[in-house]
């Protein structure tokens, strides 16, 4: 039995949550075919019950663990986070009765626990499992050996946080293809989010065109909509790139690096770390670290704004290009993206499109604003990320990838290589910089077969979730 640490506290992960989308219809092209959806077992599902309680983006990943302990897996509950002070809940942001529809014949998913169940001091039996309890990307055995025993014993095991706690390889097959199922096919946004998102899409599109390729699967019945308004419109539909700037204040302070705001900066980002990363404020006093320069030259700071601009002007996008940026609380405010509207007016947040009204139902919400620039960044025409590693740009590429047809690019900086050509951005003619750029934007923006190890919901082009048709 594990030992169970103290469980009473708030989670401070960031609250992305898990934008994956819905709505079962295959889309083929030349050389891959959605086949996440096919199943090839017959569940075999016992009479214990797994709850599983999480911050963000886990969900998935608990429907794998229960399917492998043969278990009941309770409606996961979502963490409240002092980052991002957001109560929203399962239900909240996706569709209960589709999630546990679709996911039936895989296991058995249940909202609450059964009654006897309820009454039980889980943390006094050891039923309670913590992120301390388990290593990050465990291997499917660990479960089978340190928890399967939990729920033979006491019926019921219950998982606080669950953050990363799964790995990736190596993974029987049909779980896998579980994973992909659950990410794809079987987290569908509530209908106000899809709505809400049909009108963010419109506006995007500044009310003009047809319903873009990927509509059908982001904002379900609410795309039929937007066809039929659309239709009597000749105008054709503006096209338009999202960017998703990961330069909130959560990231800013992690990242140890300096930004240009001398000593008001550093007192401010110190206080936040102090509050909400007190682990990383006591490494910071008892371990030499690196200094914000060496973690600027080797690519590890977040890109600011004002890069961001450098970015997108360097691979060609003209001041006319229409711009979404997802992700407006920006550290700086409204200062810091007098940047990009300088030199791309057309550039618009979620919040500039709609209506305070409109948006008023997802206010101190953050994961379901998240939702909604997760719509409109996966249904642009480009999308263009800041921070590869970023749970929210991972799973927009990813949906991308799964449902675009291989026609819904995406750009992917490798910021250690850009972190070489900006410390020299001001010795070097434009020119030459728009082609180191240039160069270094093609050598990784390529959609690649799944690496081993890497996430499903990131890189789903291999066999798990995507066919080969030739």
């Amino acid at each position: 039995m594990l030992k169970v640490k103290d469980h009473r506290k708030v989670f401070t992960e960031g609250c992305w949550l898990w934008l994956p989308m819905p709505w079962p219809r295959e889309r083929i092209n030349v050389s891959q075919k959605i086949c996440g959806r096919s199943r090839l077992f017959l569940p075999l599902l016992g009479d214990l019950v797994l709850i599983n309680v999480t911050g963000n983006v886990v969900v998935c990943n608990a429907v794998m663990v229960a399917r492998l302990l043969n278990s009941t897996l309770v409606i996961p509950r979502f963490l409240y986070s002092s980052v991002w002070r957001d109560a929203s809940q399962f239900s909240d942001i996706y569709q209960e009765e589709h999630f546990i529809n679709y996911l039936t014949p895989d296991i058995r998913i249940v909202k609450e626990l059964p009654k006897d169940l309820r009454s039980l001091d889980l943390e006094a039996i050891g039923s309670v499992v913590t992120d301390e309890d388990i290593m990050k990307e465990a291997k499917p055995r660990f479960y089978l050996k340190m928890i399967l025993p939990i729920l033979f014993k006491n019926r019921v095991v219950h998982f606080l946080g669950f953050g990363n706690r799964l790995a990736f390889d190596p993974i029987p097959f049909q779980l896998q293809r579980l994973r992909c199922r659950c990410n794809f096919h079987a987290l569908q946004f509530v209908p106000k989010i899809q709505e809400t998102g049909a009108l963010l899409l419109q506006r995007l599109r500044q009310r003009a065109g047809d319903t873009g390729p990927l509509d059908h699967y982001l904002i379900g019945p609410s795309a039929v909509s937007n066809k039929k308004e659309s239709s009597s419109r000749a105008k054709k539909p503006s096209r338009y790139l999202a960017v998703h700037l990961r330069f909130e204040i959560d990231m800013v302070a992690h990242s140890l690096c300096e930004f240009g705001g001398g000593e008001e900066e550093r007192q401010e980002l110190e206080a936040y770390r102090e509050i909400h990363f007190p682990a990383l404020t006591q490494i910071k006093k008892t371990t030499k670290l690196p200094s914000p320069a060496e973690l600027r030259s080797e690519g590890l700071c977040p890109l600011t704004p004002e890069e961001a601009i450098l970015l997108l002007a360097a691979l060609g996008f003209k001041r006319k290009t229409h711009i979404f940026v997802a992700g407006s609380q920006i550290y700086g405010g409204q200062s810091r993206l007098a940047a990009l509207t300088s030199l791309y007016p057309k550039l618009v947040t979620k919040e500039k499109l709609l209506s305070s009204t409109e948006l008023e139902p997802f206010m101190n919400f953050s994961s379901q604003l998240a939702a909604l620039d997760f719509i409109g960044s996966t249904a642009a025409d480009a999308f263009a990320m800041t921070d590869s590693g970023s749970q929210f740009s991972s799973l927009v590429s990813g949906f991308r990838i799964y449902y675009g047809g291989g026609k819904m690019p995406t750009i992917r900086p490798n910021k250690r290589r850009l972190a070489s050509i900006f410390l020299k951005n001001n010795t070097i003619e434009w020119r030459v910089f728009e082609q180191r750029v240039r160069k270094a934007i093609r050598q990784t923006k390529h959609v690649q077969t799944r690496p081993k190890a890497r996430s499903i919901y990131r890189y789903p082009r291999c066999k798990e979730c995507m066919c080969r048709t030739d």
